[in-house]
Parts: C-alpha cells; sequence; structure tokens
C-alpha cells in the first residue's frame, strides 16, 4: 500500500519532510500541499507532483489524501490536528503538538473520544540510535535503578530573534520528552539556574540556563542549555544508576593527528547530528500507518505533557521558584492506569 500523504505547512521543515517522504522513505506519495503562502505551496507540490489545495480543512477532507503531515506554525497546530482526528485520519504533528496545555488536552479528549491513536508528535530524538541503545541499557537494568540524569544542549549561535523563554521552550523540549521515554518517568517539578552570562550572547538573552528537573521516582536531572557556545552543535546525555552509568555517543567521527595535534570533528548544527532519526521516525511512521496500526511514536499525551512542563520551565525562569507541573493522570489509551 502506498500512504497518501497531504502536507500542511510548506516552510522549510515543511519540504523537508516532503524531500524525506518522496526520496528516502518507501511506501510514501505526498499527493497534496496547503501553506498561507500559496506561492510557497505552489513551489513545494511542483517539485513532486503534488496538487496545491487552499486551505487545511480542505486537504484534510480530501479522498486522495490518508495521512497528514502537519508542519505549519505552532498555533495553528491544534485546529488541524483537531480536525484530522474528526475525520479519523493519523496525523503526524511536528512539535509542538499545541502552544497551550488547553488546545493539547482538547486533543487527548478527541483521539479518546475517537477509541484509537491517531496523532504522532515530531520528538525525533527517540528515533536516535544513541538514545536507543540509552533505552536498552536503562531497561535491561544493567545500571541498576537511575538515580541521576546529566544532560547539554549546546548551540553555536542563535538569532536576535532567540528570546530567553526559547530555550526551554523550543530548546529543551527535546530533552523533555525524551528524557521521560528514557526514565519511563514523569517530571514533576521544575527549576532553572541562571549562572554568569556569555558576553556572546545578545543583551536581553540569558544564557547559558542550567535546568532543575525532579520525576516521580526522585530521579534528579541536570540539564545544562547553552545556544551562544560557539563551537558547535553539542547533545550530551548521561544516565547514573546505582550499579553504572549509560552515556549516549558522539556522532561517530575520524580522528586526525597533524601538526601536533589529536582532533575530531564537532558538528555545527542539529540537522547533521539528527537527520538519521528523522528518516527513521518518518520510516516507521508510514509503515504503521500503511499496516493500519496505532503509532508507536510520541503521543498526543506525550504532546502535553512536554507542553505543561516546558511552560512549568519558562514560569521558574521568570519567578526564580521550584515549579511543580501539575500534569493531569494519564489515561488508559496513553499507559496509564485504567
Amino acid at each position: 500500500m502506498t500512504v497518501r500523504v497531504g502536507v500542511i505547512g510548506a516552510g522549510w521543515i515543511g519540504q523537508e519532510h516532503i524531500r524525506r517522504l518522496t526520496e528516502v522513505v518507501t511506501g510514501a506519495e505526498v499527493t497534496a500541499v496547503t501553506d498561507i503562502d500559496a506561492a510557497r505551496a505552489e513551489e513545494a507540490a511542483s517539485r513532486v507532483g503534488a496538487r496545491v489545495v487552499f486551505s487545511g480543512a480542505e486537504l484534510i477532507a480530501a479522498d486522495d489524501v490518508d495521512a497528514l503531515l502537519v508542519t505549519s506554525w505552532g498555533p495553528t497546530h491544534a485546529e488541524h490536528v483537531l480536525n484530522a482526528v474528526a475525520v479519523g485520519k493519523p496525523v503526524f504533528c511536528e512539535k509542538p503538538l499545541a502552544t497551550t496545555a488547553e488546545d493539547c488536552l482538547k486533543i487527548v479528549e478527541a483521539e479518546m473520544a475517537h477509541g484509537r491513536r491517531l496523532v504522532q508528535v515530531g520528538f525525533m530524538r527517540r528515533y536516535d540510535a544513541g538514545y536507543r541503545k540509552m533505552k536498552q541499557v536503562i531497561d535491561s537494568g544493567r545500571i541498576g535503578e537511575p538515580l541521576i540524569v546529566h544532560c547539554a544542549h549546546r548551540n553555536p549561535t542563535v538569532p536576535e530573534s532567540y528570546t530567553s523563554s526559547m530555550a526551554a521552550l523550543d530548546t529543551a523540549v527535546h530533552e523533555v520528552d525524551v528524557l521521560r521515554w528514557l526514565l519511563d518517568d514523569e517530571i514533576v517539578s521544575t527549576q532553572v539556574v541562571t549562572p554568569r552570562a556569555t558576553s556572546k550572547r545578545f543583551a536581553h538573552l540569558k544564557d547559558p540556563q542550567i535546568m532543575l528537573f525532579e520525576t516521580a521516582k526522585g530521579v534528579r536531572i541536570d540539564l545544562e542549555v547553552f545556544v551562544n557556545c560557539q563551537y558547535g552543535y553539542d547533545i550530551q546525555c548521561e544516565a547514573v544508576g546505582e550499579e553504572g552509568l549509560v552515556r549516549l555517543p558522539d556522532p561517530a567521527s575520524v580522528g586526525v593527528r597533524s601538526a601536533g595535534q589529536h582532533s575530531t570533528e564537532v558538528l555545527t548544527d542539529w540537522v547533521g547530528r539528527f537527520l538519521d532519526a528523522f528518516d527513521t521516525e518518518f520510516r516507521e511512521w508510514i509503515t504503521g500507518v500503511a499496516s493500519g496500526s496505532e503509532p508507536t511514536g510520541p503521543s498526543a499525551w506525550d504532546g502535553y505533557a512536554a507542553t505543561v512542563i516546558t511552560s512549568a520551565t519558562v514560569e521558574a525562569l521568570e519567578s526564580g521558584r521550584v515549579v511543580a507541573t501539575d500534569l493531569k493522570p494519564r489515561p488508559a489509551l496513553y499507559g496509564g492506569a485504567a
């Protein structure tokens, strides 16, 4: 079966996923594209022989669309995802699922009323080979019960439009999701500490930030978010257990010995770091849609949790307090208590 995909949002990430569905993933065909910018939609659609549709609602209802990919502006995500659930079509939504917890819960409630999962959220780190191996080690019990997790998320630079709250909402959100998944545990509180600021930042930005999380099982997590580190794009994660530790590997790179030095390359952007994870994410999603099975990736509930936790982290940054996340009880559809 070829899965016919309709794409809502033809910006950079939308075009990248259209390329991926067309050139990398087998069993998928992009049949329709829509964007608030009609010229951009036409350009993206023409490259793959798709047609341009006037609106998201029209695209979702189209007979030649089996599944939806939502890559539009964040505040529009909830509307499109809810419309997809209403007609019973699988939908892959890039993060955020929605920009407010209330809208995320509307999606959760709509999916529960439908009776089965249709929504997958684009947290691609769960598909990274290193993170998957870490989870295998943790789940096996080889290092004992996890006690502490140390993380870092470093970018070389960010534009002037990047704000202090984006450190949680746009950057740390990936760690928030992958850590919940790695530990099979929920984050119950958050705190932000701001050390001496780098002189390389724009004046309005608090950078770096150290985010401190506590889970329901008592695991303590420290996450350094440093978005003007200058030297490269560097993702680190180390889980310390009762009987050992497991560390995320750096991307494979050759070692060079020259002029009295031994060096290895450091990547400079997230695209190169997680390209394979993106590809695996979409391969598995399309395979699931084609088989008629429920998605196994990050769920609408995971999207809700990420929005709540990152919003609480922004509150912690602004208030200087430890902030409880106050997540709702997880419904049975998403693995919670019946």
